[in-house]
C-alpha cells in the first residue's frame, strides 16, 4: 500500500522520472516500474532540457522562497518558472511524509554497488544512492553499463544516485576501461601542467557529458585538499598548487559540472593536509585551527559559493576542532561546515569500512554514529548491517525523527536539482 502510495503521488507531482543518461542515441530509456513512473511520464527528460549553464544547485539543496504569484511586473518570471520551487518543495515534502522509517533511513545510504544482485538490494533497502568501482565498469560495453544501472534504477522506487570517483590520475574508475572512454582519465595536476586551467575545464565538461550518457550522475569530485608536498599521501591527487590557485580551480570545476548537471562533491573536509592514509589506520592531524582558516579551507569555501551539492567528510582526527573522534564522526566538524562555512547541502561520510574507523564503534554501528555527529548520507560496504542498525536508533529515540527528515530533505533536494525528481 505504501509503495502504491508513493507511485500516485510522483504521478499527480508530475512524476519522478529517473531521467535518460544524455548524449546518445544509444543510451537506454528511462526505466520502468519506478515510483516515477518513467515510462507513463510525457514530460522532456529533465537532465537533456535543462538549458546549458542553468540548473547548477545551489549550495546542494537549500530550499529558495517562491516568487511572490501578484503584482508581477511585465517582464518578470514566467509562471512556470515563479512556481518551480514551490513545486519542488511540494513535491519533496510530499515523498517524504509517505516514506516509511526504513524508506527515509535507506535514502541516507550512498553504498557500493554490490557484485551482484544490485536490483534487489536496491528494492529491499531503497538505499539513496550506489557508488561504482572499478569492478562495476571493467570490461564492459557502454551498453552494457547503462543497462545495468537501468536495472538499478527500475527497482529502486525513487531514482537512484548512481556516483564514480572519476578524479583523474591516480583514482579513476569508468575511465581504466577503454570501451567507455578513449584514454585514462589525466590527473588535475597534468591538465594543469599541459593547458592550465582551460585544460582542465575541458576535460571535466567532456568527463561529465561521458558518465552521464552511461548513467553515473554523481561524480566524487573535486579534490578540495592543498598540498603542495609530494611526500604527503593527498598530493597526487590534490592540484598541487597553493590554497587559492586550488579554490579558483575547485569552483570552476564546481561550476562546469553543475552547468553538466553532475553532481559534485568536494573532499576531504576539513582538508586532508599531510596527513597519513586512513584506509589503513588512524590518521591525527595536529595542526592548529588558524591553518584551516587561511588554507584547507578555502577550497571549499570557494567550491561551496560555487554550487557544489555535497562535501564528503575524512576520517582524520583534527585535534583542534575534536582531538576525540574521526572528522567524519565528529559534531564538532560538522558545525564547523554549517555554521563556519555555511554549508547547506548533503554532507556524507569517507567509506565508513575503512579502518580508520573500526576502533570508533566496536559495537558496529559506525553508521549511527555518522548520523548522529550530522551526515545526511553515509558510504559504506555494509548496508545491509548498518541500514537496520540506524533504523533501530530512530525507532528508540537515540536519532531523532526530526534529524532524520532533515536529512531525507536535503537528499531528495539533491536529486531533485540533478533532475531526477519532478519536470
Amino acid at each position: 500500500m505504501k509503495k502504491l502510495m508513493m507511485f500516485v503521488l510522483c504521478i499527480l507531482l508530475t512524476g519522478c522520472a529517473a531521467p535518460q543518461a544524455p548524449g546518445g542515441s544509444g543510451s537506454s530509456s528511462s526505466p520502468e516500474g519506478t515510483a516515477s513512473s518513467a515510462a507513463q511520464s510525457q514530460e522532456p527528460d529533465a537532465s537533456q532540457s535543462a538549458p546549458s549553464g542553468g540548473s547548477a544547485p545551489e549550495e546542494g539543496s537549500s530550499q529558495e522562497e517562491p516568487e511572490p504569484e501578484t503584482s508581477a511586473p511585465s517582464g518578470s518570471q514566467s509562471p512556470s518558472q515563479s512556481q518551480a520551487p514551490q513545486n519542488e518543495e511540494q513535491i519533496i515534502q510530499e515523498l517524504v511524509s509517505a516514506m516509511s522509517v526504513e524508506e527515509k533511513v535507506g535514502q541516507m545510504f550512498f553504498v557500493r554497488c554490490p557484485e551482484t544482485g544490485g536490483a534487489e538490494a536496491a528494492a529491499q533497502y531503497k538505499v539513496g544512492g550506489y557508488i561504482l568501482f572499478g569492478r562495476d565498469f571493467q570490461d564492459k560495453t557502454a551498453q552494457q553499463v547503462r543497462d545495468d544501472i537501468a536495472s538499478y534504477q527500475a527497482a529502486a522506487g525513487i531514482p537512484l544516485l548512481i556516483g564514480a570517483d572519476e578524479e583523474g590520475g591516480t583514482v579513476v574508475r569508468a575511465s581504466s576501461n577503454p570501451n567507455l572512454f578513449p584514454a585514462r582519465e589525466p590527473s588535475p595536476q597534468a591538465l594543469y601542467a599541459q593547458g592550465g586551467m582551460e585544460a582542465i575545464l575541458q576535460d571535466a565538461r567532456q568527463k561529465s557529458v561521458t558518465l552521464l550518457d552511461l548513467g553515473v550522475n554523481v561524480n566524487f569530485a573535486p579534490v578540495a585538499d592543498v598540498s603542495t608536498d609530494p611526500a604527503d599521501f593527498i598530493y597526487d591527487r590534490s592540484l598541487g598548487q597553493d590554497a587559492q590557485t586550488t579554490a579558483d580551480y575547485v569552483a570552476q570545476v564546481v561550476e562546469v559540472m553543475g552547468q553538466e548537471q553532475i553532481g559534485s562533491v568536494l573532499k576531504h573536509f576539513p582538508g586532508y593536509g599531510n596527513n597519513v592514509d586512513t584506509h589503513t589506520g588512524i590518521a591525527v592531524d595536529p595542526r592548529p585551527y588558524e591553518s584551516f582558516e587561511t588554507s584547507d579551507f578555502l577550497p571549499f569555501q570557494a567550491g561551496i559559493q560555487a554550487g557544489a551539492d555535497a562535501v564528503l567528510v575524512s576520517h582524520n582526527v583534527v585535534e583542534c576542532m575534536d582531538p576525540d573522534l574521526p572528522a567524519s564522526l565528529s559534531p564538532a566538524v560538522h558545525q564547523v561546515l554549517r555554521e563556519e562555512l555555511g554549508f547547506e547541502g548533503v554532507i556524507l561520510t569517507d567509506d565508513l569500512a575503512m579502518d580508520a574507523v573500526e576502533a570508533y564503534a566496536q559495537d558496529g554501528s559506525a553508521a549511527v554514529l555518522a548520523v548522529l555527529a550530522g551526515n545526511d548520507m553515509v558510504l559504506t560496504t555494509d548496508f545491509e548491517t548498518q541500514i537496520p542498525q540506524v533504523v533501530a536508533a530512530v525507532q528508540d529515540g537515540t536519532i531523532s525523527q526530526e534529524q532524520i527528515d532533515q536529512s531525507v530533505t536535503r537528499v531528495l533536494a539533491w536529486k531533485y536539482e540533478l533532475g531526477l525528481l519532478g519536470d
